[in-house]
Parts: C-alpha cells; structure tokens; sequence
C-alpha cells in the first residue's frame, strides 16, 4: 500500500469555515477539502433538501421526450419501457414503468437476455416491440451510441427516447429525444447522474406536467438511490440529494421488493456501503444466472408475499453467482501463474467455458489481487465477450480505444467497461493491450493507494466529531469516508489474529496521552507481528460507532498499519 497524505487546505479557509460553523479545524479541513467554503455550501452538504433538485427541463430533449409520451397516452399507444440487465437498468426500468402505470396501462417492460441479446439496445428487442404493437421504446441506461438500432427501429415506425448517462460517441443516434446529461450540447447543470437517475429527471418532468410535487416522487427513491450505490457514481450534488432520501425509503418504507431481499438483515439502519454488498448483488445476480426480468418483477411487484418469493429465487441466483465466481477466480489466477504473467503490466485471461454473467466479478477479484488493469474473456456465441476493470487514476475506456482495431465493440467508462472481439483476433488484442498499459500507466498506479485526509491524534477523536462525521454520509466516489492517519499507538496488550484463518486483526489501540480504543482490521491479520508486544506502529483507519447487543461503542476500522 502507498499512503498518500491529502494536501493540507489553506489554513486561512479551514480557520474561517470552522469559526462560521462553529466546528473543529479537522473538521473543517475535511469540508474544504470535499469544496465546501462557505455556510451556505456547507448548508446543503450536511442538510440536503429535495428543493436542491434541478428543474428537469434543463436537460436537453427533456420537453421532447415529454410531449412524445403524453401523445402516447393521448393517442393509446403501446410503451416499451427497455433498460440494460444490470442494477442501474432494471431499477431504471422499474421506476418509469411503475411510474407510467400508476396512470397508464399500456406499458410493458423488456430486458435484453444477457447471453443471447448482450449489451444495450438490441435488434431482438425492437423485433419484439414490432411484433406486439409498440410504437414507442423509452430506453434506459442504454442506447447513446445505438444509432443503427434506432434506424432500424424508425423503418418499422417505432419512435424512441433514449435515457443514458455514458460517454455520447462522435454522432446522436436519430431519436425523438436523447436524454444524456454528458452530451456536449446538454447545458444540464450536473452530468454525474446514474441511468435510473435519468430515468428520475423523466418521471420528475411528467409528474410536473401531471400537478404532481416532488413529494409524490419520494417512493420511487429507494430505486434511484440503490442504482447510484451500485453503479458507483459521484455521491455529490444531485446524487447526494437522491442517495440520502433513497436511503431514508429504504429504512422505512420500502417497496416489497426491496423489503423481501434486506427484511433478515439484523442491522437497524442501512447506509450505502450495504446497498452496495447487500442489496445490489442480488438485483444484478437475476442477470447474471437467470434473465434481468426477475430483477423487474421484485422491484415492481406490490404484494410482500408473492415479492417474498421472487427474493427467495434471486438469493438462490446470488449463491449460485458466489460459486461462479469463486471457481472461476481460481482458474483465472492459475492460468496467469502458467502463462507466467504475473509481472506483466496489465491481466488479460480467457476461458470460453467461463460462465459470462461473472466474469465482471471476477476481473474485480483478479485486480484486487494484483492491481493492474483487468479483463476477463469468455465465449459468448461465435465471439469473445468481455469485461475489463481498471486501477484508481487509469483511464481503461481509453487504453481500449487504443486497441479498437482488434475489437468489434466496446463500451463503457474509466474504470469499468464491457467488449466483443473475434476469437482469432484475441492474442493480437492481448498484445496491444498490454503493451498500450505499459506505455501509458504511471508505476505508482500499479501500488493500491490509500489516500488519507488527515493526520490527528487519538486525542482527537471525541463525541462531537464522531457525530459530525456522521453527517457526512451517505458516503461515496468524491465523498468517502474520512480516513485518518495517527503515528506511534500501541496495542494495550490484547491483539489477537481473528477469522476462520486468522485473516483479519483485533487490537485495543492507544497513545502515550489517550484514551484507548477498539480496532478492527479486516485482512490484515498477516500484520499481527507489527502489533504484538505493544510495539509502536503507524496507522490509517476510518472512525465508526460499532453495534453489538444494543451497545454502541467507537471502533477504528484499520485499513492498513506500517
């Protein structure tokens, strides 16, 4: 690990912010360094409002999309309400249909098969919108650089109205409207929003033109803020405002959907981290084994019972997904050891008996364990597919973009992206890839970073800023949980290596002048020598308030001891 120490803030902000706020310098340091200066910013970061929302009709093509949906309705059509398999599509698509429904009936759902269709808006799925009447598809998640799909869709007079929020290509495809905050033309105020979350701005837009207030939206919360959770988008602005009232439905009103997957989780509030390992997983598992229309089927499913059921049959999904991923892990990691590619600067491994719904997890797994750019190929029909994860600061969409004349497709964003090629054409593009990373990637990228924002004492840490800190949540990709640095503690005698196989560490840690503190490192039981015999170490660790039998205490969750 390389620890990184955030540049300190000009002491003259900190000093100013914490006397308007009447807050600790640390603090205060911590909300300069996320951009807060002023009361006012500070007002909305730790009292977001839902009056904090953009209009939606600041959104190019918003008051197209709106006026061809309310022809729709005028005139009986057919909706066909089409999103991406994964968690921000088949929330999205859950949120406008439901929404749809509640005053519409001819709405129905379609999610591409993952296996047979792939990726994104398919010539299947227009078929089908042919073959069943539907004059108009609302796209979601997918479908800003389909400009042949949505040609072929307009020959058979099939509108459509694409909501996404990846990188538009050099051309729009030729939709009625093309909802996507990251066009070049789009003078939206905030571009970070996930698929579900262009989704929302939509229904917001309709529920305006319907007299409805953002209140009546509310429901629809627990959707758009597990998508922003899953698909790791910034936890700033819009997404903050969103996250934080999703998660407010998801502790006390959830649809049956999302109540029948968390009702025996034994924790009483849910914050986004298990949004994330919790409920995202088992969304995306219906997916990855099954058919994303299970997704959609618990998500828009009113009666608890018959949701109950749908729950019991994506966790079976979700086990079956643990095992893929577990084997095909192990299988990967071998042939990287046979091949002898263990110094190599980027992982690029392929099996075409690997299962395709898990290959994502597993090019997960592979960069944890040696932290370089990663993709995993399987077979998928007559092609290769793919999907690639990259390393904190390396761009792998463009690495890919690179290498693009070996590939048929590609698509996605900086650390995560998805690609088809022709098999013979596998070992040429394992070559440019690797020699493309090599070139372009800083060595320092290639050492996992931990990137500490303050260094304090054990003194430091009192009530007032363990309640402050609480505020900061929901935490995420440009808000995360504040990690701190503190030098020279000791364990009070009683560390210990815990875990079926000793992998993770317990210790009760102090300094010469403090308080002691209990302090949980999981993974790192293998550093128990640096902490046993109350040697001195350094350590970074986040602060939270631990839960057990009714009793809360502070714990310092370590991620890693020098």
């Amino acid at each position: 690990m390389r620890w990184t120490l955030k540049p300190k803030p000009s002491q003259e902000k900190v000093k100013h912010l914490a006397s308007q706020l009447n807050v600790d310098e640390i603090v205060a340091m911590l909300l300069v360094q996320r951009g807060i200066e002023s009361f006012e910013q500070a007002k909305t970061f730790f009292r977001p409002s839902l009056n904090d929302l953009h209009n939606p009709y600041l959104m190019k093509d918003m008051d197209k999309a709106v006026a061809r949906i309310e022809k729709a309705i005028a005139n009986e059509e057919n909706i066909l309400v089409f999103g991406d398999y994964d968690v921000d599509g088949t929330t999205a698509v859950s949120l406008v249909s439901s929404y749809l429904k509640s005053y519409y009936p001819n709405i129905a759902t379609y999610i591409p098969d993952r296996y047979n269709e792939g990726y994104g808006i398919s010539y299947k799925g227009i078929d089908f919108a042919d073959d069943n009447g539907f004059s108009l598809i609302i796209a979601l998640d997918c479908g800003i650089k389909s400009i042949d799909h949505v040609a072929y869709a307009h020959e058979r007079n099939i509108d459509f109205i694409i909501c996404d929020h990846h990188r538009p290509g050099n051309e729009l495809p030729n939709a009625v409207a093309v909802l996507d905050p990251k066009r070049d033309d789009c003078s939206y105020p905030y571009d970070e929003l996930c698929g579900c979350g262009v989704g929302f701005k939509l229904i917001q837009a309709l529920a305006q033109n319907n007299s409805q207030t953002i209140e009546d939206l509310i429901p629809y919360l627990d959707l758009v803020a597990t998508a922003i959770a899953a698909d790791i988008v910034p936890i700033t602005g819009e997404n903050r405002v969103l996250a934080k009232f999703g998660l407010e439905v998801i502790n006390s009103n959830p649809r049956p959907g999302i109540k029948a997957l968390i009702q025996n989780i034994k924790k009483k509030v849910l914050t986004i981290t298990d949004v994330v390992f919790i409920i995202a997983p088992r969304i995306n598992a219906a997916g990855r084994i099954k058919h994303g229309n299970e997704a959609v089927a618990l998500l828009t499913e009113f009666d608890l019972a018959q949701a109950e059921i749908f729950a019991s049959e994506i966790e079976q999904h979700n086990a079956d997904r643990k095992d893929f991923d577990k084997q095909i892990t192990v299988e990967a990691l071998s042939q990287i050891i046979e091949n002898n590619e263990k110094e190599n600067f980027s992982t690029v491994v392929y099996n075409e008996n690997w299962h395709k719904g898990v290959i994502g997890i597993v090019a997960s797994r592979l960069t944890e364990t040696y932290y370089r750019p990663t993709i995993v190929f399987t077979k998928s029909g007559d092609k290769l597919a793919a999907s690639a994860r990259s390393v904190k600061d390396f761009d792998i969409y463009n690495a890919l973009e690179a290498c693009a004349e070996h590939l048929e497709q590609f698509g996605g964003h900086m650390y995560a992206a998805g690609m088809t090629l022709k098999e013979e054409n596998y070992l040429a593009f394992k070559e440019a890839f690797e020699k493309i990373v090599e070139q372009t990637i800083h060595p320092d990228l290639l050492i996992p970073e931990i990137s500490v924002d303050a260094e304090i004492e054990l003194s430091d840490i009192n009530e007032k800023l363990i309640r402050i800190l609480n505020q900061f949540e929901p935490f995420g990709p440009q808000n995360m949980t504040p990690l701190f640095l503190t030098k020279n503690v000791f364990d009070t005698g009683y560390a210990k290596q815990i875990g079926s196989e000793n992998e993770h560490l317990k210790a009760f840690v102090k300094q010469e002048n403090s308080s002691s503190f209990n302090a949980i490192g999981f993974k790192i039981g293998n550093k128990y020598d640096l902490v046993k015999n109350q040697k001195k170490f350094d350590a970074v660790y986040s602060i939270e308030e631990n839960e057990w039998n009714g009793n809360v205490s502070v714990q310092l969750q370590l991620r890693d001891i020098k």
